[in-house]
Parts: C-alpha cells; structure tokens; sequence
C-alpha cells in the first residue's frame, strides 16, 4: 500500500482525476474498478471518483507497485486494460495469433501502446504467467514479424528457449509459411516461381527488385499458385522460400502484378477505383514441419494452423476456396 498526501497545488482537483496524473500507467477502466472496490480509499474510506481533493488528504494506494513507475516503451502494456488478441493456438510455450492489419507488432514513430507486443505482454500479465518484476523473467518476444497492413499469423514465444528454436527453424526452413493476396491481371503461367534479389533502402523502407546479384542484395524465392480469377483480380497464395522484407508484394509487382491496395509498389489509380488503402495480403496457413530435432516444441511436429476468415478474400471472391 502507498500513501498520496494532497498539498496545496492539488487541492480541488477530482480524485480520479489526480489519481490518473500521478499514476499514467494505470489504465482508466482499471482505476475506476478500484475505487469501486476500495482499493483507493481516501482519509481510510471509501470514496467516489468525483469527490473534491482538500489539502491534507491522504489517499490509500493498495495497487500494484509496477503501476507506480514512470512510462517507459517496455512498460507500456499496463496501459492496456483488456488486451485485444484473436488467438489461434496456445499452449505452456508460445502463442499463435492471427494479426488484425492495420496493427503494428512492435513500437514505431507512429504508435507506442496500441502494439501487438504490448497486446501480448498485457495478456500474459494479466494471466499471473508473466510479470517483469520476476526475477530473471523471460519477456515475451514475436518470432516472426508482419507488416503494419498486413494480416495474419504470428508467433509469439513465451520462454527463451522457445525464442531460440523456433528462429532457428525460421532460419532453416522448417516452417512452412503461406499468404493469400489478391493481385492486378492474370500470372502466367498460374502457377510457378518468382526468384529475384532486393535490396533494402533503410531511409526509404522499401525494397528494389534485381535479377542479378548485387552488393547487399538478398536473394528471395516465391512460390505461387492461382486460385481464383474474377475480371481483372486474381486471388494468390503465395508460399516464401525465402523471409525478406516486401518479398511478396516487391515480387508481384516486378512481375507485374501487384497487390491491391499496395500503396507502396501497387497502382494508385486502381488501388483508389477500389477504395483499397491497405495491400490485400494475408498470412493465413503455419505448418510445423520440423524434419530436425526440435526440442520442447517436438510434440508441434506436422501440425498446421490456418485462419478461419481473410475479409478480402471473401469481399472480392465469395466461393472461393483455400482450405488446405
């Protein structure tokens, strides 16, 4: 329990109020609850949240310590009162979780709470499984990354030990990992490989397609297959050979046929006539292959995980099927 005596210069503010001043890690919703069940009380009673603060109160804190620290970014999932996650699997080791696009999975220059991180460690905490205090506690950590507008799954390791076998699975290819996208025009032939290399402009976050080798360019290798025609839309699934940033969408588009709504490699013109602003790309279907050793996560050998909806996919080809 801490205590909180109100001085001159706090006098006559709300108490809920001054109590989210002084505590910016405790979320609304959860300072609410706690004055309704008196773990905030004032002078040793019960209080209401709209009552007036006078000089010389002193209010009774029976929270958390971890709420009393000042925000930092490894921090900011107590912010976060009821995390927000669509969790496809779960288990003692790690979670699959199928990504909403328009979330981003770590904090950038745009977001810092509303992170798919955050979502994470706040569900975990709330849980009891995780607390950063623990000592020699494991924060939890993704394993695979998806862009911003992007959809679909990703991995989320609970222990290092996790951590370090699924990269290392990630890093020799056994995992197999498929997307859907919807693309401009018809491949030919429909089914088949895309093989280039890109290299990345950190300044410009995108990527530039070659077809040799070129000074820190990375090799990428796209597996794909037609499923759906409809006029000038094709609905792909592509399989990634290799994990490089913008594979897929780069790749189609130096193809050309880029994704829809890409409003980095795609069309503009076309991407507006659809009132698209996210590029339709869906990481829908995991498989476990792990041919190796692999440790605690053995008993995941062979199994496949696939999302159940994929919102673009049905808007613009109802019927269509991608079931594995």
């Amino acid at each position: 329990m801490r205590e909180l005596t109100i001085g001159k210069n706090d006098a006559g503010q709300r108490l809920d109020r001054f109590v989210a001043k002084s505590l910016p890690l405790l979320p609304p919703a959860l300072l609410q609850k706690y004055i309704r069940i008196k773990r905030i009380k004032c002078n040793g009673q019960r209080c209401q949240r709209d009552q007036r603060l006078v000089v010389g109160d002193v209010l009774q804190l029976y929270i958390n310590d971890e709420f009393f620290d000042q925000p930092r970014e490894d921090n900011l999932f107590l912010t976060l009162f009821q995390p927000k996650l669509d969790i496809l699997y779960e288990d003692e080791n790690l979670l699959l979780l199928d990504k909403r696009p328009g979330l981003v999975v770590h904090a950038d220059e745009t977001e810092k709470v509303n992170t798919l991180i955050n979502h994470i460690q706040a569900y975990l905490y709330q849980k009891r499984e995780w607390n950063p205090r623990w000592e020699n506690a494991f924060t939890p950590a993704l394993c695979n990354r998806i862009d911003r507008n992007t959809g679909g799954i990703v991995i989320a390791a609970k222990n290092a030990e996790t951590l370090r076998i699924i990269n290392d699975k990630i890093r020799d290819r056994e995992i197999t990992k498929k997307y859907l996208c919807v693309v401009l025009g018809n491949m030919t032939p429909p089914q088949g490989e895309l093989s280039c290399f890109l290299l990345k402009d950190e300044g410009k976050k995108e990527v530039s397609v070659y077809h040799r080798p070129v000074p820190g360019g990375k090799s990428a290798v796209t597996l794909y297959r037609t499923l759906a025609r409809k006029g000038e839309l094709s609905l792909m699934e592509a399989e990634l050979l290799t994990g490089r940033t913008h594979q897929i969408r780069a790749s189609f588009a130096d193809a050309g046929h880029p994704l829809l709504g890409d409003g980095k490699y795609g069309r503009g013109d076309v991407n507006r006539r659809y009132g698209e602003t996210r590029q339709a790309l869906y990481s829908y279907f995991l498989r476990f292959d792990f041919p190796t050793e692999a440790g605690i996560l053995s008993y995941l050998r062979g199994k496949t995980f696939q999302v159940d909806r994929v919102p673009f996919a049905e808007k613009y080809f109802p019927g269509a099927s991608w079931e594995q």
